[in-house]
């Protein structure tokens, strides 16, 4: 075997010149040979640390994970590639579980922006062929340790299907880990607009018009589901029924195979939807769960995950604790409410990831499953958890080696894999700041 001290292995790539709109560096080439960690510290997630551990991987997929008086059994006939760690540590890529990653890369320049297609219903959209392999800000969110997001259209009330991506790759394709992780329904809040309302403005029924319209609104999201089914029970019967593209993008959720992502943040918002979804049998992920905590034992009892959108978020009303956002994972936890945490839907701030959940830990949330909600728990809640989210035989090997622990901030990322393949860690920031290091440089020495 050929070994070599635990530096970045890879020669740096040619000086590649990154605008603000398009990442110019190639993506990783395919792995070409064994892969073997050791000597680390491995923080596997499902089956805790092991100290001292080794793990190895081949053709993008981890072999095994071994203790540290256990030796690899590797390929014979095949020299591969040994890294001494020196005790530094492997985690799993981290999962940002909702962004527009990918799908926004200017937010003031319209032509830029591919999150919503016209209209209030397009389920037929799906994120991963509008997304842009090419994103500026897929880098830089790896470069953290963030090597896998769930990418949501927005806009409307049924904008369109989820996607799970890897981060890198050339094309649609060679990011898209599933296409279709669900539909996303924009679940209307019941007190939309009451606050900006200057008078009592009432209908000829006597409710006020904004509930009025939430009704209405609730009401078309349900008739195209029922026309869907209705659909789907008439073409079985008789296949030469016409084909309906949106109707059919909705199969998925109405046989269960996906779930329906309900954008609800609300008390009343959540349980209504959550509520509606068990009607019409459907596997429901509430996304957003600002007041989740309230709704506790329903998502409880109807087995129904969160994906919270970031813990960095300020208190939603006038009498709220101040530490809300920071302590509702650990309220949820204790209330044996499955959920992962997100950043929200700002691409811009995937890389931060890990602070939100670091900042769950420090308002109680123990710090084992802060880890598993930015891996393992956010995997399996977008229907990928069997691929990716630890370090385990026969998942991807999507892991990155770290300084310490990504929750601190001055942790850093030594390198990276994704489905095997090292990637490159340099992004626009990362070069920004050689530049400016290199002119500080130079005035010094004057």
């Amino acid at each position: 075997m050929s070994r070599a001290p635990f530096r970045f292995p890879a020669a740096l790539l040619a000086t590649a010149v990154l605008t603000p709109a398009q990442d110019l560096l190639p993506k990783a080439p395919p792995q070409s040979r064994p892969v073997l960690l050791q000597n680390a510290v491995l923080h596997t997630v499902t089956g805790g640390v092991v100290l001292g551990g080794s793990l190895w991987f081949d053709g993008g997929v981890i072999r095994e994970v071994l203790p540290a008086d256990r030796q690899p059994t590797l390929p014979a006939g095949v020299e591969p590639l040994v890294l001494d760690l020196a005790g530094k540590h492997v985690f799993p890529g981290l999962v940002s579980a909702c962004t527009t990653l990918g799908l926004v890369e200017i937010g003031m320049v319209p032509q830029s922006v591919d999150t919503d297609e016209s209209g209030d219903f397009s389920p037929e959209a799906i994120a991963a062929v509008a997304l842009n392999p090419d994103s500026a800000a897929i880098p830089i969110a790896r470069s953290n340790g963030v090597l896998t997001a769930g990418t949501f259209p927005r806009g409307g009330l049924l904008p369109g299907r989820a996607s799970v991506i890897r981060l890198d790759g050339w094309t649609n394709a060679d990011l898209t880990v599933r296409a279709e992780a669900g539909v996303v329904v924009a679940w209307p809040a019941n007190q939309a607009g009451r606050r900006f309302r200057r008078g009592p403005e009432r209908g000829a029924d006597g409710d006020e018009e904004p509930e009025r319209g939430v009704r209405q609104q609730r009401q078309r999201i349900d008739a195209a589901f029922a026309a869907a089914r209705a659909w789907l029970d008439a073409r079985t019967a008789d296949p030469t029924v016409p084909l309906d593209v949106r109707h059919e993008a909705l199969i998925g959720a109405l046989r269960g195979e996906v779930p329906v992502f309900l954008l609800a943040e609300e008390q009343e918002q959540i349980e209504s939807a959550v509520r509606w979804a068990g009607e019409r049998q459907l596997r429901a992920v509430v996304v957003g769960g600002r007041d989740a905590a309230q709704c506790a034992l329903l998502l409880r009892e109807r087995a129904v995950p969160v994906i919270l959108n970031g813990v960095h978020r300020l208190p939603r009303r006038d009498d709220s604790d101040y530490d809300e956002a920071f302590t509702l994972p650990a309220r949820l936890a204790a209330a044996g409410v499955k959920f992962c945490i997100g950043t929200g839907s700002d691409f811009s701030n995937d890389r931060n990831l890990p602070y939100h959940a670091a900042t769950a830990v420090a308002y109680g949330l123990d710090e084992t499953r802060a880890l598993a909600a930015i891996t393992q728990d956010a995997a399996d809640i977008l229907g990928v958890g069997d691929r990716l989210g630890s370090l385990a035989a026969g998942k991807e090997a999507t892991l990155f080696v770290a300084s310490g622990h990504p929750f601190e901030l001055t942790t850093t990322i030594d390198v990276a894999f994704v489905q095997g393949r090292q990637v490159d860690l340099r992004n626009r920031q990362t070069e920004l700041a050689k530049k400016y290091r290199e002119r500080l440089r130079q005035l010094q020495s004057r």
